[in-house]
């Protein structure tokens, strides 16, 4: 595989593109690369292809660049597809705000568990279910890379719903989660050992060492003395379960009862909600900044993000190893979460494939809050692949934050008013008002 052909699905997100492409056209291996890139907006595939070609030119690399409004034509002969779409856009995700908050359901992110995940879950299978129809018929030996989100729900409908085994989803949380826990601790990043293990936006921290001896100590010291750091759900978190979360105090509020249906607790934790939808109002922002610079000739940003599809790629390509976090199927990887999961491990890459590692057992606590996590992952899934719409409600039953804001009957109101606003994107069988 000396000239990898990499396909992006989606690739109109331009600005993760932009990042995506920086870090590929960085390793020397893949200058030449070929890059396919395929969206349903022709505007939106006309600025990723520019920015492709501006971004190759500023770091020197002489890929070939092509743009396919059609996705079988993009992904045949692919080597490896990376998937980056968002389903109904930031008008869905709006839906997926508003209507829960009349009901009185907070959420801050919405894309991963709750009813925002759930939702765009089910959004987002029959895409998933195309897609790997696709990718079996003509590139059937490429790897899926994905970055759509909800992570573990999309993976877990991957590999049961199409048939695909050359899945891994790819989130930044754990490689973010260190870097600010090393520099919080005053200790290089390139200096620490780690482990962490759990579910995608809900993993743990299990070791953090520097020099054989573990940092955790030093962070409690820290955080004794400082109230503000006591002040997020994140960290609060971690003094209650003993290990620290890998994700935002954002995302980890909405995966459990305890704080977003609690004036109190909202703003002792300074909880923002509502948050994603400033950030999908940030990302038009900066594509329409990217697309009226490249029309006008200026510069663009050209910086590198420390993604994993890169790496994975470039130790695929050039038999370099690394060891990366990855999404994957529940195959004897942690013990005492369920079989039909997908669970975040450390994978090691080399030309082989991402091989995930087995990590034994969680402590019993935080393998108690995952198994909730992914009971609820595993209705939706169920919904989608049984065409059974009473499970989508079982599932936002089975949320934690969603059945401590409403009662039953209200969950069940809210998932009806939801079904009938995404109607159009769902799955036929799954469109039916259900009362409560």
């Amino acid at each position: 595989m000396t000239t990898p052909k990499i396909v992006f699905i989606g690739a109109g997100s331009v600005v993760f593109t932009q990042g995506l492409l920086a870090d590929l056209l960085a390793f020397g291996e893949l200058k030449s690369a070929h890059i396919a890139l395929h969206d349903i907006d022709t505007e939106r595939l006309a600025t990723a292809y520019a920015a492709a070609v501006r971004i190759a030119d500023v770091l020197g690399a002489g890929p070939t660049v092509t743009a396919h409004p059609d996705r079988r034509e993009a992904l045949t002969d692919a080597d490896f597809v990376i998937n980056i779409v968002q389903i109904g856009m930031g008008s869905a995700t709006r839906t997926d705000f508003e209507v829960p908050a009349r009901h009185g359901v907070r959420q801050t992110i919405g894309d991963t568990l709750g009813i925002g995940g759930i939702f765009r879950a089910l959004r987002t299978f029959p895409f998933l279910r195309e897609l790997g129809r696709d990718i079996t018929e003509v590139c059937p030996q490429a790897w899926l890379l994905n970055y759509t989100n909800p992570m573990a729900m999309n993976v877990q409908y991957l590999t049961q719903a199409t048939g695909l085994t050359r899945v891994v989803g790819l989130c930044h949380s754990v490689y973010w989660t260190l870097r600010d826990l090393a520099a919080l601790v005053k200790v290089p990043y390139e200096e620490i050992s780690y482990q962490a293990a759990g579910v995608n936006h809900q993993a743990w921290v299990l070791r953090f060492e520097h020099q054989g001896h573990s940092l955790y100590p030093k962070l409690d010291e820290l955080i004794a003395s400082d109230g503000q750091l006591r002040r997020r759900v994140r960290v609060d978190m971690y003094r209650r379960l003993g290990y620290y979360p890998t994700e935002t105090s954002e995302h980890s509020s909405e995966y459990v009862p305890w704080y977003l249906h609690h004036d109190s607790e909202v703003e002792r934790l300074r909880l923002p909600i509502g948050e994603y939808l400033k950030i999908v109002d940030d990302n038009v922002s900066a594509y329409e900044k990217t697309r009226d610079a490249l029309t006008a000739g200026a510069p663009i940003t050209v910086e590198g993000t420390m993604e994993y599809a890169p790496q994975i790629i470039h130790s695929m390509v050039t038999g370099t190893p690394r060891t990366v976090y990855g999404n994957v199927p529940n195959q004897g990887l942690i013990d005492n979460l369920p079989a039909h999961g997908v669970v975040e491990v450390p994978c090691l890459v080399d030309p082989l494939g991402v091989q995930p590692t087995r990590v034994g057992s969680l402590p019993p606590q935080l393998a108690a809050l995952n198994r909730t996590y992914l009971s609820a992952n595993d209705l939706v899934v169920r919904a989608a692949v049984e065409d059974e719409p009473r499970h989508i409600r079982h599932a936002a039953m089975t949320d934690p934050a969603t059945a401590a804001a409403l009662p039953v009957e209200d969950i069940w109101r809210l998932c009806d008013d939801m079904v009938t606003a995404h109607s159009d994107l769902l799955q036929p069988g799954l469109r039916t008002r259900l009362g409560s």
